[in-house]
Parts: structure tokens; sequence; C-alpha cells
């Protein structure tokens, strides 16, 4: 919870209870939460795409078709109040107003604190959506009416992350990590030392294999992910009636990427990643070529008890669901 800029210590709305024999604390005071509403204070969901499925759907489509990390927080705001004061994010944001209006204002990059007139100064209100680039600052109030809106953040990779994996590929993070000379700021050869260490971390940058980092950053993206598994419980114990005759199809917001090498198919399912032998790579690509098909489909690839046991397999982990 935030009132007037400042973050509420965590004490003033939560409590230690127990839960069987085990202590729990910061648990939510339900009372103590509505009394500081009372008084002003926002509530923050920080990362409610990770246990709202709207969101978490939303998200998912938007890192499929961004191709960069989404996360999404939330804010309940009471009439005449501001929660955070101005300031800057390190990523884009784009604002989603769902209740009642919010007045914003939106400066000039990096101008914090502010010294000049704002470049927004707008009340947005329900189905309203305002983009803010990283680097405004920016600052909300409400007036007369209690607002609700979900901030959401593109977290994009940079060169720098690609930098990163430069760096530590060819070697180059000894020299990033050296230590620089004892009393540098005396010295006058410093320009020469840094030209030196520049040109020396240049050299092998250069030799860093584009490929390499290619496929690290591609991996890492499709295997950290938040999870999306609506209806699981249902699949798993559907899994015994599984038949050819069964209907099934890639769940809504599942990710899939293919590659196969050393005799050995990589299936990046977004949250984690599956090996299986790349003799199954046909069936699996069939697979996602089709919205919904029966699972006499991969008939041409596989015996009946071996497309039963893959689909089986890619049912519990989650790629796809049974939808008759």
């Amino acid at each position: 919870m935030v009132k007037d800029g400042d973050s509420l210590p965590s004490g003033s709305y939560t409590k230690t209870t127990r839960t069987g024999s085990e202590a729990a604390t910061g648990v939510l005071d339900a009372r103590a939460v509505f009394s500081e509403f009372g008084s002003g204070a926002t509530m923050v969901f920080q990362g409610m795409h990770r246990y709202w499925e709207p969101l978490a759907l939303f998200c998912r489509q938007l890192e499929q078709s961004l191709g960069h990390p989404v996360q999404a927080n939330a804010y309940v705001t009471p009439p005449g109040s501001q929660g955070f004061d101005a300031h800057e994010d390190e990523h884009d944001v784009f604002v989603l107003q769902s209740h009642g209006t919010k007045q914003w204002k939106v400066h000039e990059r990096h101008d914090l604190p502010p010294t000049r007139p704002a470049l927004i100064d707008s009340a947005i209100g329900p189905g309203d959506s305002l983009y803010i680039p990283a680097g405004f600052p920016h600052s909300a109030s409400t007036q007369e009416d209690a607002s609700v809106h979900v901030t959401v953040g593109i977290l994009s990779l940079t060169w720098s992350t690609v930098l990163n994996e430069a760096v530590k590929l060819t070697g180059g993070d000894l020299i990033v990590k050296e230590p620089l000379p004892l009393r540098f700021a005396d010295r006058d050869d410093l320009g020469q030392i840094v030209e030196e260490r520049l040109t020396e971390l240049g050299a092998l940058l250069a030799k860093a294999d584009a490929g390499i980092i290619t496929e690290r950053l591609r991996r890492r993206f499709l295997t950290t992910r938040q999870t999306v598994l609506r209806g699981q419980i249902h699949q798993l114990l559907a899994l015994d009636d599984l038949g050819d005759d069964s209907v099934v199809g890639k769940r809504e917001g599942a990710m899939c990427a293919l590659s196969s090498a050393d005799g050995e198919l990589s299936v990046l399912l977004g949250d984690r990643e599956l090996r299986m032998p790349d003799w199954l790579e046909p069936a699996v690509q069939s697979m996602l070529e089709h919205e919904q098909f029966p699972v006499s489909h991969l008939a041409p690839y596989l015996d009946e008890a071996g497309r039963i046991a893959l689909v089986r397999r890619l049912i519990v982990e989650g790629l796809l669901e049974v939808v008759e």
C-alpha cells in the first residue's frame, strides 16, 4: 500500500497468524487494509498476471506478439488521493483504466523532479489507455471518484543484454571485473589505460559467436515465462480416457518452439524445456500446425500406443488439452 508518495510499512496492514502448527507472517489484515484505504492509501497488486487468469492470458498474448517479457500490476486508489510521487520507469508502460477516472501528468524525459510544464495533463476514464515510454516521469491522482487501473510493463530486452552475453562468452568478464588502478583519479595515464582496455575488450567481442548468443537469448525467453495451466486438474483426470478418437488442441496461451541437434529434439514450452528423440519432430510439428485434431491425426508418424503416449505427455506438460 502507498500513500502520498511513500510505501506504507507492511506491518500496518498485515498480521501474523497460524496455519496448522506453523506461524504465517505477512498475512493481510483485511480490516487494517480497508482502514488504510479509507485514509487515502492506494492498494497495489504487484505481479497480478501471476494469479489472475485474464491478465495472465493478456500478458502472454502480448509476449507472443512483442517477443519481450510483460508484467502487470493493478492499483486501486480512493477518491482525492495520490499513490506515488512523480517517478520514471526503466521500461515502457501502458496504463489501462477500468473504473473511475484518474488525472495523469507526464513530463519530459528525465525531468525529475519536474521543473517544466507537463507534456500530458489529462484525466482518463474506463476503457481509456495511456502509453508512457521509459524515462518519462509521471504521476496520477484521483478527484471525486475512486480509481482502478492496470499498468502493463514491457520489460524489453536491450542490446546491453547481448553485450553482456558476448562478454561472458568470450571471457571478457575478466577484463570488466578487473579493478581500476590504485589512485586512478590521480594518474595522468588513466586515459591511455582505458583506451588499451577498451581495445582489448573490443578485440575479444569481435570474436563472439552471434549464433550462440542468439540461442542463449532465445532459450532464456522461451523457458522463463509465467505458467498458464487453467483447468489442468480436469485435464489430468481425463488422461485415462484418452484414445485415438479424442480431440485435442493447443492450450490457450501455450508457447512452443522446436529445435533439434545431436539426435535430440528440444521443445521450449515457455516456462521450461522438454527434450525428446528427434524422430518425434514431424509429429510434434504436425500438432502445432492445427488448432484442434483427433489423436488419430498422428497415425502417419506413430502407432496408436505411441501417439497416445505422446499426446498424454504434452497434456501433462501443459502444451495440449482435451477439447472433446
